[in-house]
């Protein structure tokens, strides 16, 4: 390493924190459906969640050259561009862990920095090659790709298990859950903690002290996985209820299904370098699972909020971005108050998150009570019923409508946190 100048240092701070956000703001990915089916305990699941995460961070660093090499020009690149990256995926992820929307961390980055680099460099700075078939396609085919899977493999799990004993059954899918929540966190921390690691390197490149064309050093791995483990450990509650219970309401069968889809999508991509967004995947598979049973509820409401928020994801984080190159432009005292910005806007908002908390004791705590939207009615049609007429003791003969205790309820709107 040649030098190590102050904005240097800056930068890959900010970088480690985004890391951290990206660690509790992802949680929810790997052990949303661990927790709200009861296959663990909550501490337990984000404890087991940090260390995989640890560990998938040395396993490949492919997604890591993605970002360093190949979807911005490290030419015209300086330190205060990706500083201003940052900032802008920095607060996209707090403002949507605020209010509980399972986005994308990947894409907040990526969006960040690329309206930090059109600010400083124009748009030719740009790799639309790379952003269209590693980023932008892989944001649409994942959570198709990865519902579809779940959705069949729910229908299979349910076919394969009629026969078998109900309470044996839901134990089985409890340990299967647990082994594929793992294989979920060693994805995240093989796909997501490179993201961090290839814009740090690009950081370094940027600012002289490495090589160009670099693969990232291995101070820069340990960092990275420990930073996205820490942030993982301290858990992601507001987003873990969303995706656990605001979402759909799901068995042990459809736990199982859904994360060993998400993790198989996740690996897939990892190994091919496609820098995919985990929250898509997971939520994508989550849905799938949810139609994958007879009578299944998705919650359409919340997954159109969460689609709203994917869609303003790479835009959102592109005008920050952008903004912030703008006004660390004007020198040092511009990046200066570019930091400050940052600062108070975090702790703005970790303020508004205590007016309501949400911890690992009432992450299970919800009221939804939607009932089936047009797809989800349309689904339990064509559903042929089990053999014999009647549910079976390993499907739950959950109706396509609320229950009849739920329906006695007056119906509430309710807010996700």
């Amino acid at each position: 390493m040649e030098s190590f100048s102050l904005i240097l240092a800056i930068v890959v701070v900010t970088a480690l924190a985004f890391d951290f956000t990206n660690g509790f703001h992802d949680t929810a990915n790997a052990m949303a459906t661990t927790i709200s089916t009861g296959a663990m305990k909550p501490k337990a699941a984000v404890a087991m969640s940090a260390v995989l995460n640890l560990v998938g961070a040395f396993l490949s660093v492919e997604v890591a050259n993605t970002i360093s090499k190949g979807l911005v020009d490290e030419a015209g690149i300086r330190p205060e561009v990706i500083f201003a990256a940052l900032v802008g995926a920095i607060l996209w992820n707090l403002l949507t862990w605020l209010v509980g929307l399972p986005s994308s961390s990947s894409h907040a980055l990526m969006g960040g920095l690329i309206g930090a680099t059109i600010a400083s460099a124009g748009v030719g700075a740009v790799h639309g090659d790379v952003l269209v078939t590693k980023v932008l396609i892989p944001a649409v085919a994942a959570p198709l790709v990865a519902g579809l899977a779940a959705l069949l493999a729910t229908r299979l799990t349910y076919s394969l298990g009629r026969k078998a004993d109900g309470d044996a059954s839901k134990k089985g899918y409890r340990a299967g859950q647990i082994a594929s929540a793992g294989l979920v966190s060693l994805a995240h921390g093989t796909n997501d903690a490179q993201k961090t690691m290839g814009v740090i390197t690009l950081a370094l490149v940027a600012g002289g002290a490495v090589a160009p064309d670099s693969d990232p050093p291995m101070w820069v791995i340990l960092s990275a996985g420990l930073a996205i483990a820490l942030g993982t450990y301290l858990g992601g509650w507001r987003i873990i209820r969303t995706m656990g219970k605001g979402l759909t309401d799901l068995q042990p069968q459809q736990g199982f299904a859904a994360q060993t889809s998400a993790a198989t999508v996740i690996l897939a991509s990892s190994h091919l370098g496609f820098s995919l967004s985990t929250t898509h995947s997971v939520s994508g598979s989550v849905m799938g699972a949810g139609l994958g049973r007879k009578g299944g509820v998705v919650r359409w409401s919340t997954a159109t909020r969460m689609f709203v928020a994917w869609g303003l994801t790479l835009p959102a984080a592109a005008l920050v971005g952008a903004l912030a190159e703008y006004v660390t432009g004007f020198g040092s005292w511009g990046t200066g108050v570019v930091a400050v910005f940052l600062i108070a806007s975090s702790a703005a908002i970790w303020k508004l998150s205590r007016r309501e908390v949400v911890d690992h004791t009432n992450v299970n705590d919800t009221d939804d009570a939607e009932p089936a939207g047009v797809v989800t009615t349309a689904m339990a049609a064509v559903t042929p019923p089990p053999a014999g007429g009647s549910a079976t003791a390993s499907e739950d003969p959950v109706p396509a409508f609320p229950s009849q205790a739920t329906a006695e309820r007056t119906p509430t709107t309710t807010t996700t946190v």
